[in-house]
């Protein structure tokens, strides 16, 4: 006799549609990490500020499956009409597919919007048949793809169990790397730069040294944190944004609401001027349950070492204080190795139509990932500890 209820699936085209307890209850289950990226608040706020919209180039079409009328499952879920905001670059397969005559967009991505942070993509509430709940979940999006002649579908930051499950699957692994530091139980900094070589502690006291010097620091979280706050850092985001990408993805509305709704998830560290007070700095953090988020950052002056200081070695002394354990400080940036900052692989698993060019990326793909294997293991040979830790 089979138990299992019947599953019905629904799209929706927007946060505000899907209750927002049923959707924090399977994107953060009791027993798992807290994500503070999969809340209905964060990824809502996306998309009540205008951030994420139809206009912007990422169209809400999340997928919720139900049983007996009580959520049961869902995928975070968008239409894009561009690659930018998803840190899992395939611009180079766009040109390619266009220039053979196809169309690479729109296509459908399951990730958070601007966030290159590993977490649950394919969300289900623990029950008996949660495996076929995950099932139902990745076939209506296949199934949507190509209902609707999309080229591809793409799940990004996922973690290794899920990559191996969706590849089994028959979709298509792909596999880089970030720069996580990890907690191994340090009392304070100190501690940490005690499992340094002596170069490279003597390096990052120095560092540290030259950064404070004519700068103070403050950690802002709950009500703390105030509009004022969100004014100044906008405007460090938006330097930020103009030199790196040119058009910033948030708008100064998503701050608003994100202080409003989660500040006791918000880490502001915000840098000032010794000896006028004024802000120079910020960095945006988000705290999970075990690890503290870097997001974004910005500054109106450069200082010595003022971007260490304030995104690597401040968010340390958070988690170190606060018994995290790890810091993950965004994508890329291979000059956190040398600041204690580990190499770690991340993965996404992706669908494309044209079986064709379905095989190129995958032939791609093998090669891409010894590639990245043997990076990892390069500079996994290279780090600042102690030789034997």
């Amino acid at each position: 006799m089979n138990d299992q209820p019947d599953l019905t699936i629904a799209i929706h085209n927007g946060l505000s549609e899907i209750d927002r307890d049923a959707w924090n209850a399977v994107a953060n289950p009791i027993g798992e990490a807290y994500d503070p990226f999969l809340d209905w608040d964060f990824l809502q706020a996306l998309e009540e500020s205008g951030s994420v919209s139809g206009e912007t180039g990422w169209a809400p079409h999340h997928i919720i499956v139900s049983a007996d009328d009580a959520l049961v499952g869902a995928m975070p879920l968008y239409l894009k009409t561009h690659s930018y905001g998803e840190f899992v670059f395939d611009h180079s397969w766009a040109d390619a597919f266009e220039r053979a005559g196809g169309r690479y967009y729109p296509k459908l991505i399951c990730a958070v919007p601007f966030t290159p942070v590993t977490g649950r993509r394919i969300l289900v509430a623990d029950t008996p048949y949660k495996a076929d709940v995950k099932d139902a979940l990745v076939s209506a999006a296949i199934n949507i793809t190509k209902a609707n002649d999309l080229s591809s579908l793409h799940v990004n930051f996922i973690d290794e169990m899920e990559w191996e499950n969706l590849g089994a699957l028959g979709m298509l692994q792909r596999q880089d790397q970030q720069f996580h530091w990890v907690n191994e139980g340090y009392q304070d900094f100190d501690g940490f730069l005690s499992a340094l070589s002596s170069s490279k502690r003597k390096n990052l006291r120095k560092e540290r040294a030259k950064a404070q010097s004519d700068v103070t620091f403050e950690h802002l979280t709950g009500d703390a944190l105030t509009e004022e706050h969100w004014d100044i850092f906008y405007e460090f985001y938006l330097d930020t944004g103009d030199r790196k990408w040119g058009s910033p993805y948030l708008n100064r509305a998503f701050f608003t609401l994100l202080g409003e709704r989660m500040a006791d998830k918000v880490l502001l560290i915000l840098a000032r001027d010794t000896d006028t007070g004024e802000p120079i700095a910020g960095a945006l953090n988000l705290i999970g349950s075990e690890t503290l988020y870097g997001r974004y950052w910005g500054r109106s002056e450069e200082r010595p070492f003022l971007h260490f200081e304030t995104c690597y070695y401040q968010a340390i002394d958070f988690a170190i204080a606060n018994g995290l354990k790890r810091v993950e400080a965004g994508a890329q940036g291979g000059h956190k190795l040398a600041r204690g900052y580990m190499p770690t692989p991340t993965y996404s698993a992706h669908w494309i139509a044209n079986p064709a060019f379905s095989k190129a990326v995958e032939n791609y793909l093998e090669m891409e990932r010894r590639e990245v294997d043997a990076h990892i293991d390069y500079l996994g040979q290279r780090t600042p500890f102690r030789r034997g830790d």
